[in-house]
């Protein structure tokens, strides 16, 4: 780890929002990397008597479902769905919409209008209803979740890529890289791409939350993978039981919660530690 990163973090960990949003996302990562070993069955296995309330029984400390599955088996290894499924469509996500946003600000022109009207048209189509029909035709599963949040996610990150680039697009070093003969595809991988990389972290962060919200709202409809259990699929599974066994959707639903707060809490404290400026003048 580089000197760069060690201020990042030390900057984080002064920041309040940052230290709690870090806190609680490491708990969440530390409950994925611990599924296997805390819980090695699977969240699938019959563990005790139905609906069994969260103390009842101390082996099992969140109670039990309608099947009398182990409620807290099911949120660990539920982690590791959100968490996956996430950070993979942020990565996609990120992928097209700077690829994209990086060519159309850096060419202008034609370019531009042509990728921008793309973009355009991307962003007049509902997202996630956009998400339930990819789901729909092509069939549930984490890869098809993961690129259909990918697909209608990355007109954002083009729009802010694209911004950044028209503006330092004009910067004397720019124009340098020019004048020294240097290549498009050099100049925007090594020059302007890493000078916008801040704005495209925090965003990131929101990319994460909002596709962990997306794939627990299609498996709470019945359209997440049937092979994994995901806090999406819990809620769904609680929701016939909601008056009379109410934890079975409060559990999960807090995990979901603090998931995301903790991203949105992360992303406000990169913003402020990645882009001062903005916090001072604000």
């Amino acid at each position: 780890m580089n000197s760069g990163s060690q201020s990042l973090i030390a900057r984080l960990l002064r920041h309040p929002s940052g230290l709690v949003g870090l806190l609680l996302l490491l708990l969440v990562l530390g409950m994925a990397l611990g599924a296997g070993y805390f819980y090695p069955s699977g969240p699938w296995s019959l563990s005790g008597s139905p609906r069994l309330w969260p103390g009842q029984n101390p082996a099992l400390p969140l109670g039990t479902d309608s099947l009398g599955r182990d409620l807290a088996a099911g949120l660990f290894h539920g982690s590791r769905v959100s968490l996956a499924v996430g950070a993979a469509a942020a990565i996609f996500s990120v992928a097209i919409g700077t690829i994209i946003g990086g060519l159309s600000g850096y060419y202008g022109g034609w370019i531009d209008d042509v990728l921008m009207r793309l973009t355009d048209a991307m962003q007049t189509i509902p997202s996630f209803l956009s998400a339930i029909a990819i789901v729909g035709i092509v069939g549930p599963s984490l890869v098809t979740i993961i690129v259909a949040i990918a697909i209608v996610s990355w007109p954002m990150i083009a729009r802010l890529v694209r911004a950044e680039f028209l503006r330092l697009r004009t910067y004397d070093f720019v124009q340098s890289c020019r004048i020294i003969g240097m290549s498009d595809l050099r100049i925007i991988f090594t020059q302007i791409l890493p000078n916008c990389l801040a704005p495209i972290i925090v965003a990131s962060s929101v990319l994460v939350a909002t596709a962990i919200i997306v794939e627990a709202s299609l498996s709470f409809l019945g359209l997440g993978d049937p092979n994994a259990m995901s806090w999406g699929t819990m809620l769904g599974n609680g929701r016939a039981a909601l008056r009379t066994a109410w934890y079975m959707t409060a559990i999960p639903a807090a995990a979901l919660v603090l998931t995301v707060l903790a991203l949105n809490l992360l992303g406000d404290a990169l913003n402020d530690v990645l882009n001062p400026r903005l916090k001072e003048r604000s």
